[in-house]
């Protein structure tokens, strides 16, 4: 089962206005893989036409926009994103570049995920994965060229100095090469988002709101009651 953590000044918000606000939040999900093959889905919406940032952290880790540090060391992720509506592929992202993300310590590669799309007001909805596991397109329902493969990586980069032989990362640097399940992002400037039931399920996941404004009037709403 997964859980809903929401901030202290988002939860009064919430409770005040209702959970159709209208505002834009910033939201982080975290969670874990059990096999190279897993796929997790998520369902966003977009109030008004926004620039919307879909930022993995865990490859080189980081501190997401829940405020929680994400630990270096996780698989190399794929983003992809759909219209929720008619299931279109919009895009995808494999790697955001150093001009995005960070370089991972021990590989230095900046292969965390930054993808930002100009998207209008509607439904969305977004796949985590693990590289080469891209959305076949141009439909989500053209699935993944890697499920049903189980732990691919191992045969796809050859290394077998890994214990796990899985989430085996393809930068070829041996002292950075064996990762694990771990991932971790955000997606930034939309109205709600939520897991889509599947396994693996996402661990908590933290709403934060954009602009200190919005806490402050929402701090001294409580007041005046």
């Amino acid at each position: 089962m997964s859980h809903k953590i929401v901030s202290a000044v988002a939860a009064l918000l919430l409770l005040l206005l209702g959970t159709s606000n209208g505002y834009a939040l910033n939201i982080s999900f975290t969670g874990n893989f059990t096999q190279d093959d897993n796929v997790q889905f998520f369902n966003f919406n977009v109030g008004a036409p926004s620039l919307v940032t879909l930022r993995a952290w865990s490859y080189a880790g980081g501190t997401n926009a829940a405020g929680q540090v994400i630990p270096r060391g996780g698989f190399d992720t794929i983003l992809a994103l759909f219209n929720q509506s008619t299931g279109a592929l919009i895009g995808q992202n494999d790697d955001g570049g150093c001009g995005n993300v960070s370089a991972d310590a021990l590989t230095g590669r900046c292969w965390d995920t930054f993808l930002q799309s100009n998207l209008l007001a509607g439904n969305y909805q977004v796949s985590i994965q693990e590289f080469n596991n891209f959305a076949n397109g141009p439909n989500v329902s053209d699935g993944f060229p890697r499920q049903g493969q189980g732990n691919f990586t191992q045969a796809f980069t050859g290394a077998t100095e890994c214990p796990s032989n899985q989430f085996i990362d393809v930068s070829g640097v041996t002292s950075g090469r064996c990762r694990d399940g771990h991932w971790a992002f955000d997606i930034l400037n939309v109205e709600s988002a939520a897991e889509v039931p599947t396994s693996p399920v996402p661990e908590p996941v933290t709403l934060v709101l954009l602009g200190s404004s919005l806490a402050f009037g929402a701090l001294a709403a409580r007041r005046r009651r």
